[in-house]
């Protein structure tokens, strides 16, 4: 229930960052919620396709999709109330991140994908959306050129294989573990205004 209730403060988070993409390229109610959905929940949908999950758990619960579409709504009608809060919304994201990275690395293991698979799956859970979102947008995704902010789900993805490998107790502590670490290095870098070092 705890990991099912972070999952949509993400979910929503992500949404926000969607639907707020979509204002700033000028694009009209509809397109604010594809972007919204887009960034919402798309990462997992990408994920369970490639583990064969069918049909992706996004499509099987409709919480997922009211949330995001809740969130287009909040952004469309009061759009300078939430941009004046984002360090709330980035902190939500970072949130998000964190979870959705557990939450990939969990699917795939319990898919008995190896370790490059659940690492990969991680990441993709936590970073698929936004990629999405920004290839709507007629954009080069943000974490492929700026913010520490796919690596963070890489190290938390890296971090939950690792533990897996050491011992197959304390599942639960593996999980609370990936959140942990993802989100801090996530905090860490907006705080440090972390990024990696350009071509």
């Amino acid at each position: 229930m705890i990991l099912l209730s972070l999952d949509l403060l993400g979910t929503f988070a992500f949404a926000i960052t969607g639907a707020i993409k979509a204002a700033n390229r000028g694009l009209d109610w509809f397109g604010a919620i594809v972007l919204a959905c887009a960034t919402g929940f798309c990462g997992g949908i990408m994920r369970d396709v490639l583990l064969n999950n069918n049909p992706p758990v996004a499509l099987q619960k409709p919480v997922y999709a009211i949330v995001c579409v809740l969130a287009a709504v909040l952004v469309i009608i009061a759009q300078k109330k939430v941009v004046s809060h984002w360090l709330f919304v980035l902190i939500a994201d970072a949130i998000g991140l964190g979870t959705f990275t557990a939450i990939g690395a969990i699917h795939a293991e319990n898919a008995g994908a190896g370790g490059i698979a659940i690492v990969s799956l991680a990441v993709l859970t936590a970073v698929g959306g936004g990629m999405l979102r920004d290839i709507l947008a007629d954009e080069i995704p943000q974490v492929l050129k700026s913010d520490f902010y796919a690596t963070a789900a890489l190290i938390g993805g890296l971090f939950y294989w690792v533990f897996g490998l050491c011992t197959s107790e304390f599942h639960g502590v593996k999980i609370v573990a990936t959140i942990t670490i993802t989100i801090t290095l996530r905090l860490y870098a907006m705080y440090a205004k972390l990024k990696l070092p350009k071509i």
